[in-house]
């Protein structure tokens, strides 16, 4: 599982740094936008608000992905709660989520972050 917890958070790394440069590419574009001023104001908005969250997601995976690879508590939850919108990221960011969940979602990952062990199932 250790193997499966370094590979996890490196592709985070690599999904994040992508992320990061799509977001600022996408930013470049609407500042182009903006100084021909030919009243694409919708057109503006929408490339900043998808480069803006593109970055910042970027920038939030790749925090992710060091935490994981450092084996930090916190990390694997914001690996959780960045792979719920990766869901929809098709395709790569849904297999990604998919390997996070899988990776992360077990008794050894828990154990491997400082977790509480889940107990044997009630009946």
């Amino acid at each position: 599982m250790q193997v499966h917890l370094d590979v996890l958070g490196w592709l985070h790394v690599l999904a994040g740094w992508i992320g990061l440069l799509t977001g600022s590419s996408l930013l470049l574009i609407a500042a182009g936008t903006a100084s021909l001023a030919l009243g694409v104001d919708a057109v503006l908005w929408l490339l900043l608000v998808t480069g803006g969250v593109m970055v910042v997601g970027g920038a939030l995976m790749i925090l992710a992905g060091r935490g994981l690879v450092a084996r930090r508590p916190r990390a694997r939850t914001q690996a959780l709660v960045l792979a719920i919108p990766g869901l929809c990221a098709l395709p790569f960011g849904t297999a990604l989520s998919v390997y996070t969940l899988w990776a992360l979602l077990n008794d050894d990952a828990r154990k491997a972050f400082g977790r509480r062990l889940r107990g044997p199932a009630a009946d």
